[in-house]
């Protein structure tokens, strides 16, 4: 490909303003354009230019992208409104806190510490944040309810510095920056709100989170605002991101719903310093151009702050548009190495590039180009006039993209450079340097003093004009960043409503999926808590059986429903409303994960306990959404995450990805996950119960900041009505004895299953006696990974405690219990082998391991070897090892059920359909 056929980046192929052959003619269009809005209005030319694009498009013109401006600012120095604070305050407040954050990870570099930290992130934003802090950002405390604040996770330094000159953090806080552990009051590296409690309020670091979750923390507001449950019209969230960050799938994945759903209570501020972590955003390209266009296209309102104060006379002379052409066709891998350059360098080679442009800088000297031609994103009355549109817009969700540089101020070895992310200390001559550009009063004496590590932090006098301005302006909005550690109890469901997991179907067959969605719909009829319970879907509901649930609790949507339904005459029709209960998200996992999310921690940032009961087919629970899912057991977000259509098999004709033989394992790894496979009702009844108890109780001695993981199943069944005397604390510990041995003589053996592996134990059990005189009991394995954490816990008690040993659960549960024991499961392996350790005896585990693969679910579990014959097989070949029974019998059990026939089986219903 030649060059000239190379296509072009986005933003750089914008038509050009000084090579117009007659701008006469164009003057004159543009003028009666003017005229057209001033005599009749911006939606009557609106509609004239319209339809001249229609018009145009019809006579076969190229038109050029629309979705793009010019590279310049949005909003034009003669409509910023009037600064509200004092500038100069403002930067010297500014310029403390810059100093203070990087001496937090230049400290963190000490000899016997050396934990680095990140430098130039923040200052690339400290202007941003600083305009944020002084007029916008409003505390919990504050009579609208606060504002939600999303934090660019590598510019924490930058937020405690801040913290610190408040008084709300200590210097020996900041001095165990990164040393958790290993200091006894350490902080994070990152925002972590599990870590900070009362200080972090959102997980952002991981990079893509943030957004998704920004946009789903807004739309809840809406959410609870439409419902009547809270006012929440004067609270807004802002998300920080860099532009690096944009590149992930999910940072702009989800922009749609935030157009759809008129998020006006949302602001994204993108730190446009066109750097990653290694080198340029877009070397070739235009990043923000790329943005303006995406934002834009998925019905964003969108502001550029490109340029700071100082270019503002050079675009008013240069009224030929050359410089404006220069701006808008140099690529960003350029202005990058500008600013790492000088400012005769910037003159020969970027304004050089065109005599008109290089004649407007002719008396500028190299140190003007430098200092006064500053990029818009550390210029505080633009970065003000920009939030200040953004909180004035109405209708559409704002994006504001702002040019800066990444270690703005940090001096010439940190700025623009492409190592600077990786750079997180000072020789003595930089910190000498810094302490001059941002007019710190230490002397040298003071800097030289000890190690270069020991450079000290600066705290200005109580009773100076910058702290009294400081104090004021936190005083009026409130803390921020800051997270309620006090909530306000949830209300329980009255006791009549769990009857209907008690009692059972009866003769009717019905998976748990089914069965828990009975008990839903109950829960959201319950006086108490009902108005709680946020149902979150994505486009399954119909396969989960909660279609039942539209004519009464509705689908949440902003705008209602503004169609004739086709299933209107239906008594399950699709209901949309304004009050809707139901988040139906689209075929939208990481969404879906995200409102669970914001539901799931009303309690700390509303202060106001919801219920979010996420349900999704399991295979697409924790393997795809899982880094979502950990940033929520960081944010401490409490609900119900239910896998359905859970199992290797019982889904088995969708086939294999659709097929989930390990969401426990990958569910374990998550320490705020409380994981169950229940296999009847009424299981889930007594789990659903006392997860409301632990997660929102009073009086409740157990870690409260978790989720439950409820794994169930879309296989039909009797669900048994619940047994007398069922021992609810083994079942809620996570195993019970659901059905014991037999009396009389001969062999004894334990089965042990979870979910719907349970009726294959009951099943084999049958086999057992009925062919080998072997007695065997039942137990429902209710959750391996609670019995596991539990065991874990007691060994590491004991680890440290030789004088006071503690027995783990499942061992004291287990003592005297005659073996060997089998386990078998529709899982991998792995999920029954968790508990190896603590089962006394011989253990025998059958795995569904391996790819998925569609067939039926009798075949399904022949081929894996879990079903009920293989269980069969399995416990004759341990009583055989034993030496209680005749050896010769495993083969002949195997020839007998056709072990290895897929076609012989007959474990569950034919079918697994979803």
């Amino acid at each position: 490909m030649s060059s000239f056929e190379t296509p072009r980046p986005i933003g750089i192929n914008l038509p050009s303003h000084a090579q117009d052959p007659d701008p006469e003619e164009t003057r004159e269009w543009l003028d009666s354009f003017d005229g057209l809005v001033e005599q009749r209005g911006e939606d009557r030319a609106s509609e004239i230019v319209q339809n001249l694009i229609q018009h145009a498009r019809h006579q076969d013109l190229h038109l050029p992208d629309s979705l793009t401006t010019d590279y310049v600012n949005t909003i034009p120095a003669d409509q910023q409104p009037e600064y509200p604070g004092d500038l100069r305050l403002e930067r010297e407040i500014r310029d403390i806190n810059r100093w203070n954050a990087a001496m937090i990870v230049h400290r963190a570099q000490r000899p016997g510490v050396s934990v680095g930290g990140h430098l130039s992130s923040y200052a690339s934003i400290a202007t941003m944040y600083e305009v944020g802090f002084n007029h916008f950002f409003r505390g919990r405390d504050h009579e609208g309810g606060g504002d939600h604040v999303f934090f660019q996770g590598h510019a924490s330094p930058g937020i405690y510095a801040r913290a610190f000159l408040q008084g709300r953090l200590t210097q020996e806080q900041l001095d165990g920056f990164r040393q958790e552990k290993s200091s006894p009051v350490g902080m994070p590296s990152y925002p972590h709100p599990r870590a900070m409690q009362d200080f972090w309020e959102f997980p952002t670091v991981s990079m893509g989170i943030g957004p998704v979750n920004a946009i789903e923390q807004a739309s809840f507001d809406k959410y609870l605002h439409n419902r009547g449950l809270k006012d929440t019209s004067q609270q807004h969230t802002w998300a920080f991101l860099g532009d690096g960050e944009m590149d992930e799938v999910e940072s702009r994945g989800a922009l749609h719903i935030a157009a759809k759903e008129h998020l006006d209570n949302l602001t994204f501020v993108v730190n446009c310093n066109l750097q990653r972590l290694d080198g340029p955003v877009r070397g070739n390209g235009k990043i923000i151009q790329e943005l303006e266009a995406q934002f834009r296209g998925a019905g964003w309102n969108v502001i550029k702050v490109i340029w700071g104060a100082g270019w503002d006379p050079l675009l008013d002379a240069s009224d030929d548009g050359a410089l404006i052409d220069l701006m808008n066709s140099t690529p960003d891998g350029d202005f990058q190495t500008y600013r790492a350059e000088n400012g005769g360098f910037i003159r020969d080679n970027f304004f050089g590039r065109d005599p008109r442009t290089k004649a407007l800088v002719e008396d500028m000297s190299d140190d003007d180009i430098w200092w006064k031609l500053n990029r818009g994103g550390h210029d505080t009355r633009k970065i003000h006039a920009a939030f200040q549109a953004a909180m004035d817009h109405k209708g559409q969700p704002t994006v504001i993209l702002a040019h800066t540089i990444k270690g703005y101020r940090l001096g010439k070895s940190f700025a623009g450079r492409n190592a600077t992310h990786q750079m997180k200390k000072f020789t003595l001559e930089d910190l000498k340097a810094l302490r001059d550009t941002l007019n710190i009063p230490f002397t040298d004496e003071q800097l030289e003093a000890g190690s270069v590590y020991d450079a000290p932090l600066y705290v200005p006098e109580p009773d100076s004009e910058v702290m009294r301005y400081f104090e004021s302006r936190r005083a009026e909005l409130g803390a921020v960043p800051s997270r309620r550690t006090e909530h306000t109890p949830l209300p329980m469901p009255e006791e009549k409503v769990w009857e209907v997991a008690k009692r059972g179907s009866g003769k009717q067959e019905i998976a748990t999926t089914m069965a828990l969605v009975r008990l839903l719909k109950d829960l959201l009829r319950d006086k108490q808590s009902g108005k709680r319970w946020v149902p979150i879907i994505p486009d399954e509901a119909r396969t989960f059986g909660m279609d039942s649930l539209f004519p009464t609790a509705k689908i949440y949507n902003p705008d209602g429903q503004n169609y004739l339904s086709v299933d209107r005459d239906l008594l399950l029709a699709y209901k949309e409303s304004v009050q809707g209960q139901i988040k139906h998200m689209g075929i939208n996992e990481i969404s879906s994960t995200s409102a669970f999310t914001a539901a799931g921690t009303s309690y700390s940032t509303h202060d106001l306990p919801m219920i979010p009961l996420y349900i999704f087919y399991s295979m697409f629970g924790f393997q795809r959404t899982g880094d979502f899912f950990w940033a929520a057991g960081d944010q401490m977000a409490k609900g119900f995450v239910i896998g359905a259509t859970a199992g290797k098999t019982t889904l088995a004709g969708e086939g294999l990805q659709h097929m989930d033989g390990h969401s426990p394992i990958l569910a374990y790894t998550n320490p705020g996950a409380v994981i169950y496979d229940p296999a009847y009702g009424y299981e889930i009844g007594h789990i659903l119960r006392d997860g409301l108890q632990r997660m929102y109780g009073e009086e409740e001695t157990r870690l409260q900041e978790v989720f439950y993981y409820l794994t169930v199943y879309n296989e039909p069944i009797v669900q048994p009505a619940e047994p007398e005397r069922l021992d609810v604390e083994g079942l809620l510990k996570g195993m019970y004895l659901l059905e014991g041995a037999a009396e009389g003589e001969g062999p004894e053996v334990q089965l042990l299953s979870s979910g719907v592996g349970v009726p294959w134990a009951r099943h084999a059990r049958e086999i057992l006696a009925e062919d080998w005189g072997v007695r065997a009991s039942v137990w429902s394995v209710t959750s391996w990974t609670e019995l596991r954490k539990e065991a874990l816990e007691a060994e590491k008690h004991n680890l440290l405690h030789p004088e006071d040993q503690r027995t783990p659960w499942i061992s004291s549960r287990l003592q005297g219990v005659t073996g060997p024991f089998v386990a078998s499961s529709d899982y991998d392996f792995l999920v029954p082998d968790l508990i190896r350790e603590w089962v006394p005896g011989s253990y025998g585990v059958l795995g569904a391991d391996g790819w998925g693969f569609s067939d039926t679910r009798p075949a399904a579990r022949r081929f894996l070897k879990i079903d009920a014959h293989s269980m069969v097989v399995k416990a004759l070949q341990l009583l055989a090892r034993e030496g209680k029974i005749d050896p010769t019998l495993v083969r002949q059990a195997i020839d007998k059920y056709d072990l290895t026939d897929v076609n012989a089986g007959q474990s569950g219903s034919f079918g697994g359909e979803s």
